[in-house]
């Protein structure tokens, strides 16, 4: 791999990763689809990962899933590119191509199940240095329910804090791990002037007011920088990610291209 030369990275490319179809269940008797994308060495063996990202897709009820474009675009390259482990799945209600969860969509109160059976197929699969990555509704499952022991911080991107309360951000200033907000300057729900008073008072929370992002983060240049914010606080000391890889990929199909709309 390298930073000047080979193959430019693109919005369908696929790096090299191990991926498994994987299913979760949940405390209340549900099973959850989703998808686990493990680092691999030149051979084709697993390797044990860097980190674990544990996603949290946007709304479903106005079109985010696990493959949701910035999620679907984590598992593509961050295996190969940051030795990142990255977990996926559709909560309760959800279809995506990987199929349907079982369950209905319950406004994010039910859905604390289904966050707590995503960490702990994690922890029990030994998983290293479990952090959450939460995207709008997603935010607000991590703020919500996301404090577990193993958990060892989040990233928010495009935070509504519709669901989540100032209780929930109180929790996370007294749980002492890092808090990592993106927040897009033209975001539909919640813009930065607006959401620093709410990070300030964690002083745990760094909130990065991202200049010229909207709510989707759509375009390969918000992708970079979302993925380049998520390894650097992951990960210190590794970054920016390179544009260009030098090993074997494939191309998405364009209609694997949807970015899944959020409120």
């Amino acid at each position: 791999m390298s930073a000047e030369t080979g193959t430019p990275i693109r919005s369908l490319t696929v790096l090299p990763a191990q991926r498994e179809d994987i299913e979760l269940h949940t405390a209340d008797g549900l099973t959850l689809v989703g998808e686990l994308a493990l680092p691999v060495d030149t051979a084709g063996n697993p390797l044990m990962p860097t980190a674990t990202l544990v996603t949290l897709h946007p709304l479903p009820t106005h079109g985010g899933y696990m493959d949701s474009h910035v999620i679907r675009k984590a598992s593509w390259r961050l295996p190969a590119l940051a030795g990142m482990a990255v977990l996926r799945f559709n909560t309760r209600g959800t279809t995506s191509p990987r199929g349907t969860s079982q369950g209905s969509f319950d406004e994010g109160r039910s859905e604390r199940f289904d966050v707590a059976a995503a960490l702990e197929f994690a922890k029990f699969h030994d998983l290293p240095h479990i952090w959450l990555v939460g995207w709008s509704f997603g935010t607000e499952l991590a703020l919500m329910y996301g404090r577990d022991p193993e958990v060892e911080g989040a990233v928010l991107l495009s935070p509504p804090l519709r669901r989540a309360t100032d209780d929930d951000l109180a929790a996370w200033a007294e749980l002492g791990r890092p808090l990592v907000a993106l927040v897009p300057e033209h975001d539909d729900f919640l813009r930065p002037p607006d959401a620093a008073p709410y990070f300030a008072a964690v002083p745990n929370a760094e909130m990065i007011a991202v200049a010229g992002a909207r709510h989707l983060w759509v375009g390969e240049a918000q992708v970079r920088r979302v993925l380049d914010e998520i390894v650097a606080h992951v990960l210190p000391g590794h970054g920016p990610l390179p544009t260009v890889w030098d090993g074997p990929s494939t191309q998405a199909p364009r209609s694997a291209d949807a970015t899944g709309e959020d409120a």
